[in-house]
């Protein structure tokens, strides 16, 4: 069965989807329709449903899964799906009802990012940092490794979180092994954390490990956290400050921009 991106333009197709979300607003008319966005593992595609009845806003609810025969259009140079019928699926039918068969995974399996992850933790050689970075993962281990890493923009499938960190980590040992004067241990710490909890978790770690919080290693690494997006308008509290700081919201903004052009390029 072809997946909704591999139809063209213009081409007309009844397949199952997963609805991802459903954003209930309010037509020129007066009337309210539903902003659907539809997703199968080949990507997702926003459509509305015209003249939505009570019944429909109650029933359509993102996680379900629907049957929707329409079209695929253009709309401001953008993928949309023209609705022309849906309906949710039937298990008794023999139609899937599990919202796991529609979503994105990343590329590689949960196993393979777990190793690749654990040889690349000994690049930590710091004590403080190590400790640190084990005590947060323990905790986060199975969402880490499931969560996407964004809601739409980049990474945003299964396992997206722990595929975008492992992307930058293999980014930070070679930008690493190029520019000796960065601090290994802090820029891969600084990695790893910045994408799974932020300022508070570091201080409940020290305080669980007995570490000072006020020591230079506990500051430097609370602030390649707190100045990860770079920029204040882009969510950062502070502007690096740090080379390692610095270092890493490029590899951050690379990482996730190679991700999305690539995205686009595929669809």
């Amino acid at each position: 069965t072809k997946k909704l991106y591999e139809y063209n333009v213009d081409e007309s197709f009844e397949i199952f989807l997963l609805i991802k979300s459903a954003d209930v607003r309010m037509a020129k008319n007066g009337k309210p329709f539903i902003a659907f966005t539809f997703q199968d593992q080949s990507g997702q595609m926003d459509g509305k449903y015209w003249s939505a009845t009570s019944e429909d806003i109650e029933k359509y609810v993102p996680g379900k899964v629907v049957l929707l025969n329409g079209k695929r259009e253009l709309y401001n140079n953008s993928p949309q799906v023209k609705i022309v019928s849906l309906r949710l699926t039937d298990a008794s039918k023999g139609e899937p009802t599990s919202a796991s068969y529609f979503v994105e995974h990343a590329p590689m399996t949960k196993q393979e990012m777990e190793e690749e992850f654990n040889q690349l933790m000994f690049e930590i050689t710091n004590p403080y940092f190590r400790r640190i970075v084990h005590n947060i993962l323990g905790k986060y281990q199975e969402a880490f490794f499931e969560y996407p890493a964004a809601k739409r923009h980049h990474h945003a499938f299964v396992g997206g979180l722990s595929y975008h960190t492992l992307s930058m980590l293999r980014l930070a040992k070679s930008i690493a092994g190029q520019y000796p004067q960065i601090n290994r241990s802090l820029l891969f710490a600084g990695v790893i954390i910045h994408i799974v909890i932020m300022d508070e978790e570091i201080t409940k770690a020290c305080e669980e490990l007995g570490i000072d919080e006020n020591q230079e290693e506990v500051l430097l690494l609370k602030h390649l956290v707190l100045a990860h997006h770079g920029k204040l308008e882009y969510g950062s509290p502070v502007r690096p400050q740090l080379l390692e700081a610095e270092v890493l919201h490029h590899i951050d903004l690379l990482d996730a921009t190679i991700t999305m052009m690539s995205n686009a390029l595929d669809k």
